[in-house]
C-alpha cells in the first residue's frame, strides 16, 4: 500500500467516541495502511460530545469558511483537526453549530433519532468532499463506514461527477449491522433532489430506512466489505446481486492481510 492515498470517511472513530465495530475498524484500518507506507486522511463529524480540549481539536481556518447549501439553506462549514496520539494520524472533523453542537451523536437521551439526521448526513457528505477539494488531495480509495457517512458514494458519483480530483477514486463501503429502527425524516428524498440528483437514483429513499440508505451506498460503490459477522438478509442479497467485488467479514484480530489483498487485487483492478 506504499504511497497509495486512502480517504477514510466514518460516522465514528476511536479514540474520539466509544469502541464499536465501526469506530474500531475506522481506526485500525487506516492505522494498518499508515504502517504500510500509505497516505491516509480520516474524516468524521465533530459531535458535541467529543471533548475538544482533551483531544486537542483546533479549527483549520484556511479550510473553514465556506457555506454548504442544504435544502435551500446556507449552512457554514467548520473544519477542525486533531492528531491521534502516538500514531501520527490526523483526523479531520466536519462541524456546524446547527447540526453538531448538541451533546450527543445520533440519538437523544431517550434513544430517539434526531429528526435532522437526514440533513446532517447530507452536510457531512458534502462537507468531506468540499474539504478534500480544498486540500487538493486526490484519493486512490475512499472507504466509507457507518450509515451517517453513507450518502458520500451517491454524492460523489452524481453531484460531484464532473469533479476531476476524484476521477480515478474508487469507493469502498463497509456494511455493518449497526442500524436504526424505523426511518429517517421522510422528506430526506426531497432534500437530496434539491441538489439535482436524479429521481431514479434515489426513489428508494422515499422510505429512508437503514436498509434502503445502505442499498443506495452499495449501488454507488465500486467494492464492498462486510463489516459485521451478520448483516440484514435484505442487504446480504443486495450485496450479492450487485456483481461488485465483496470482501467477507473479518474480525479486528485477522482483518489486516485480507483488507490489504482486497485493496490491491480487487479495488485497484
Amino acid at each position: 500500500m506504499k504511497d497509495k492515498r486512502i480517504l477514510y470517511v466514518s460516522s465514528e472513530v476511536v479514540p474520539y467516541l466509544p469502541e464499536t465495530e465501526i469506530s474500531s475498524m475506522s481506526f485500525e484500518t487506516p492505522r494498518m495502511v499508515n504502517k504500510q507506507g500509505g497516505q491516509i486522511r480520516i474524516f468524521m463529524p465533530r459531535y458535541g460530545n467529543i471533548n475538544e480540549r482533551r483531544h486537542q481539536l483546533h479549527e483549520v481556518i484556511r479550510l473553514s469558511g465556506i457555506n454548504l447549501v442544504i435544502n435551500d439553506l446556507d449552512m457554514p462549514l467548520i473544519i477542525k483537526v486533531a492528531s491521534i496520539p502516538k500514531e501520527r494520524i490526523q483526523v479531520y472533523f466536519i462541524d456546524n453549530e446547527e447540526y453538531f453542537k448538541r451533546k450527543a451523536t445520533l440519538t437523544d437521551e431517550y434513544g430517539n433519532l434526531f429528526p435532522d439526521n437526514d440533513e446532517r448526513s447530507i452536510f457531512f457528505a458534502k462537507g468531506v468532499i468540499e474539504t478534500v477539494k480544498k486540500l487538493n488531495w486526490a484519493p486512490d480509495i475512499i472507504h466509507v463506514h457507518g450509515w451517517l457517512a453513507s450518502l458520500l458514494p451517491l454524492y460523489l458519483k452524481e453531484y460531484y461527477k464532473n469533479e476531476p480530483l476524484f476521477a480515478n477514486s474508487k469507493i469502498v463501503t463497509s456494511v455493518y449491522n449497526q442500524s436504526f429502527d424505523n426511518t429517517l425524516n421522510t422528506s430526506m428524498v426531497e432534500k437530496i433532489k434539491f441538489d439535482n440528483i436524479d429521481d431514479e437514483a434515489i426513489s428508494i429513499l422515499k422510505e429512508p430506512s437503514y436498509n434502503n440508505i445502505m442499498k443506495v451506498a452499495i449501488d454507488y460503490s465500486d467494492a464492498l466489505v462486510v463489516g459485521s459477522e451478520t448483516i440484514p438478509t435484505e442487504l446480504e442479497t443486495h450485496l450479492k446481486d450487485s456483481g461488485k467485488p465483496i470482501l467477507g467479514y473479518h474480525s479486528l484480530e485477522d482483518f489486516a492481510d485480507a483488507y490489504t489483498e482486497f485493496y490491491t487485487t480487487k479495488v485497484f483492478n
